[in-house]
């Protein structure tokens, strides 16, 4: 009885390294700390955005739009580029593009395969048909674990994780101007729906869209 057990976990386990192999890893191009414009212009330029050519981003640009979202900037302590409260860091970042969804690794700047599926349009029908999210060439989903704050903070964390969010978009929106593109923050959509799309785990909650791409004019 005990020798099937111990053969039991044995597959288990070994069943999991396979699906950990299997796995496709994305290492990011170092971001830049030094960029053309300015931070005061990109403010100024900075506007929600909901029209774009369907031009790919390029792995230097979704590298540094990522890093300006959660991207470790201090190694020995781990702090990243979003403040946390408790420095915690409970906000998880996804990517949706033609190739697939990704999830962000700060540890080792990298990506992560979730699926190789194109799964854009389902997010468009999870956002009550918001039709420029499946335009945009990048969709970026902030999503989150409350329940890292709250083992901490108690009811006080719903309103530190929210600012979170916002501190991790506003960054998001500000590097895409730097870099010649646009976005826009979107909050209207099924958290379920969107949740299953992105196949999150049980304790993470999606808080916020953003399409990132070249800006098409509106008119």
């Amino acid at each position: 009885m005990i020798k099937k057990i111990l053969f039991t976990f044995l597959l288990i386990a070994l069943a999991a390294d396979l699906a950990a192999a299997e796995k496709k890893f994305i290492k990011l191009p170092e971001p830049k700390i030094i960029g053309k414009m300015s931070v005061e212009e990109s403010i100024f330029r900075r506007r929600s955005w909901r029209s774009f050519y369907p031009n790919d981003l390029s792995l230097e640009q979704l590298s540094q739009i990522l890093w300006s979202a959660q991207g470790i900037t201090e190694k020995s302590w781990g702090f990243r580029a979003s403040p946390s409260a408790g420095s915690l860091y409970p906000l998880n970042l996804y990517v949706a593009k033609k190739d697939g969804v990704y999830e962000y690794i700060p540890d080792g700047h990298k990506l992560v395969e979730v699926t190789g599926e194109d799964r854009r349009t389902a997010i468009v029908r999870a956002s009550l048909g918001q039709q420029f999210i499946g335009e945009a060439p990048c969709v970026i989903i902030v999503c989150g674990n409350f329940r890292i704050s709250q083992a901490k903070f108690g009811q006080r964390s719903y309103r530190y994780i929210n600012m979170e969010v916002g501190h991790a978009a506003e960054n998001i929106h500000l590097q895409a101007v730097a870099l010649g593109l646009a976005s826009v923050s979107v909050g209207a959509f099924w958290d379920d729906v969107v949740a299953k799309v992105l196949e999150l785990p049980e304790t993470r909650d999606p808080f916020y869209i953003i399409p990132v791409g070249y800006p098409k004019s509106e008119q």
